[in-house]
């Protein structure tokens, strides 16, 4: 896998040269020590024929991936489907600080959904809702309940609606197919919205989750796409000469942010998506790429060499007030901004390797958030908290995840093939 600068560097070498089934395998490697104990009873069923997808199964695979819960199933208290009927001492004797009991019934084309969560300890009922979910979207209405009871227990949404997007390539012989793919946030419901025999890289969400932008090398060059995701219509939105990459959308879907190389050395360039115009926001001939902006898109954020090193620099986004961000390391790049905009995650290189360091701009601080590996192509959850990320294991690509405190990781493995360049997608899509 390339490295998060020398991949602009490698674009410069290659311009010379849908089902339910799960795409990926989640794996929690290090949850919270001291989880918090849940109880999720099965939902029960109100009528006939009942649907085979099971959303407590859901919500419990959900809330035991965060890593902050052990999840409880078995020998559990029956009967509770709602506050009428929970009485809170068998849980506890169960061992449960904190219960989630409902029932699903059919109405027409849809499952109407009631579920309450229960604070056992404080004998408190936290929250209830009914949810109609279209029958034919039951594990998408799993995850929208797994974000409300997570936010019930924790305070803090929940980003299991969220989608990822993401590269998988698949290896034939001494040839590679890339494949553009979008999955539910637990690596289920994959769909294919591109696939090539030239590299795709750089997958962008835009603020709605409708779009995404991305760079293909199908017309032998770096070209900059933007895909509509449930239309598949794609329009090519820069093809200059030379470097075309890392574009990022900003926060109001007006413009977007790409380094391009048209004019000599890779800059960073504002493209209105609207009218078609395109400014120059840097002047350098070192290497400036991987634009990121803020949540209130003042800020663009992006790699830069002019140093002598790759480092994190940010600028006004007309340009203006360039200022060095990173100082700790020989090396940073790649970076993306937390969704309340407080802190960036970027990739820290040292000690032979390249791991996820957190920056929090108020004090500074600096926290490593992985050890020494080959860490690269971080994105926030919409949350705020977790950071996906990209490993190269060998010469095989695999995805991992962390949270922002550092205290939980997990692996996503492809099931068929490597995976590269990790996106999450905007809620509420």
């Amino acid at each position: 896998m390339l490295r998060p600068l020398t991949g602009l560097l490698g674009i410069a070498l290659m311009l010379g040269a849908s089902q339910a089934h799960a795409v990926l395998e989640v794996t929690v490697t290090e949850g919270v020590s001291g989880a918090i104990p849940v109880a999720v009873a099965p939902f029960e069923w109100r009528g006939e024929g009942e649907p085979e997808t099971r959303m407590s199964g859901i919500l419990g695979d959900n809330l035991h991936r965060s890593g902050l819960f052990e999840v409880l199933r078995e020998d559990l208290p029956s009967g509770a489907t709602g506050p009428a009927d929970f009485i809170p001492e068998p849980w506890g004797a169960a061992g449960a600080e904190y219960v989630v009991v409902g029932s699903k019934r059919p109405d027409g084309d849809r499952v109407v959904v009631d579920f309450h969560v229960f604070d056992v300890l404080a004998e408190e009922r936290l929250g209830g809702w009914r949810i109609p979910v279209p029958a034919d979207m039951l594990r998408r209405g799993g995850h929208r309940v797994s974000d409300l009871v997570f936010e019930a227990i924790t305070g803090d949404p929940g980003a299991f609606s969220a989608r990822i997007a993401f590269v998988q390539v698949q290896r034939d012989g001494d040839g590679r197919e890339f494949r553009l793919q979008v999955a539910n946030s637990d690596g289920a419901n994959p769909r294919t919205l591109y696939r090539s025999s030239d590299p795709v890289m750089s997958p962008a969400w835009s603020p709605d989750g409708n779009e995404l932008v991305y760079v293909s090398f199908e017309n032998r060059q770096s070209e900059v796409f933007r895909h509509d995701v449930r239309s598949g219509e794609r329009v090519s939105l820069a093809r200059f000469r030379g470097i075309n990459s890392a574009p990022a959308w900003s926060p109001d879907g007006r413009y977007l942010a790409l380094s391009l190389s048209r004019d000599g050395s890779p800059n960073i360039y504002r493209l209105d998506l609207q009218s078609g115009d395109l400014e120059q926001l840097t002047r350098s001939s070192a290497i400036e790429t991987e634009p990121a902006w803020s949540p209130d898109g003042g800020t663009i954020y992006f790699t830069s060499d002019r140093a002598g090193a790759p480092q994190i620099y940010r600028m006004d986004a007309d340009g203006g007030d360039v200022r060095r961000l990173t100082f700790e390391s020989g090396y940073a790049a790649g970076v993306t901004v937390s969704p309340d905009g407080d802190s960036v995650v970027y990739v820290e290189g040292g000690d032979g390797g390249f791991r996820l360091a957190r920056l929090d701009l108020g004090d500074r601080r600096v926290t490593r958030l992985t050890d020494s590996g080959n860490a690269e192509s971080p994105s926030f959850a919409p949350n705020g908290s977790m950071i996906l990320y990209a490993i190269s294991e060998g010469t095989r690509g695999v995805l991992g995840s962390v949270s922002r405190d550092g205290r939980v990781h997990q692996r996503l493995e492809g099931r068929d093939g490597e995976v590269r360049e990790p996106a999450w997608s905007p809620l509420g899509e």
